[in-house]
């Protein structure tokens, strides 16, 4: 009577080979590998996927496609649109100062033949300092200048009666370019960046802002004020 040698348990790759797993039973068994593992790691591939569009969401959520919105360049219209005139005849959305809610902006649109209080390099430096941009083909100003008061965030609104900004907050007071006249404000209102297309449009970069303006004095400022009036 002869005894039978237990066999040997057959291993999954072992058995998919026995049985005609066919070539890709042959390479698992190649590489060791059993069914239960390649599932294990197709699964955790899934996983990974997932996780992957969800940090991608989670980040466009964060993060926005902000192309045309606030916080970056924003074509607020054709120039034509924005009359131009002395600082001391500006009327909100009628000429020299216009309100672009789009871009949470006034923008400021003086004629060529602005008197200012400086002259030569002192007044170049000074309008690049204060992100001043002159229309190379007819002369002209331009500004773009943040609604907010430098004080505490009120959107500080134009006064027509006495052609500069006044913040009916606590009172600061800023000339018709945003330089700073009186009040609590530490500064002059701050500035957006501006550029003209080839098609004639007027850019305000609301994704670049100058917070550097300080309160001017005789050898900065460069509009002076008409002595108007413009209490509360």
């Amino acid at each position: 009577m002869s005894i039978e040698t237990p066999k040997k348990p057959t291993l999954p790759q072992e058995y998919e080979i026995e049985s005609g797993g066919g070539a890709e039973a042959a390479e698992m068994a190649r590489r060791g590998l059993s069914r239960r593992q390649v599932l294990r790691r197709a699964v955790g591939g899934v996983l990974g996927l997932v996780g992957v569009e969800a940090i991608a969401g989670s980040l466009a959520m964060f993060y926005p496609n902000l192309a045309g919105q606030f916080g970056s360049p924003i074509d607020i219209g054709p120039k034509t649109q924005f009359k131009a005139t002395a600082p001391h005849e500006a009327e909100l959305d009628s000429q020299g100062i216009f309100y672009v809610a789009a871009a949470k902006a006034y923008i400021m649109h003086l004629s060529a033949d602005t008197s200012f209080s400086l002259s030569g390099g002192a007044l170049t430096d000074q309008l690049n300092a204060e992100t001043w941009l002159k229309d190379d083909t007819d002369g002209t100003y331009w500004l773009a200048l943040y609604q907010k008061c430098v004080h505490l965030g009120c959107k500080v609104p134009f006064r027509d009666d006495c052609h500069s900004f006044k913040c009916p907050c606590h009172g600061s007071h800023y000339n018709v370019d945003g330089e700073y006249l009186d009040g609590p404000a530490p500064r002059s209102l701050d500035r957006f960046v501006m550029t003209f297309t080839s098609a004639g449009t007027v850019v305000v970069n609301t994704g670049q802002l100058n917070q550097a303006v300080e309160r001017p004095d005789n050898q900065t400022r460069l509009i002076s004020t008409d002595g108007t009036d413009c209490s509360a």
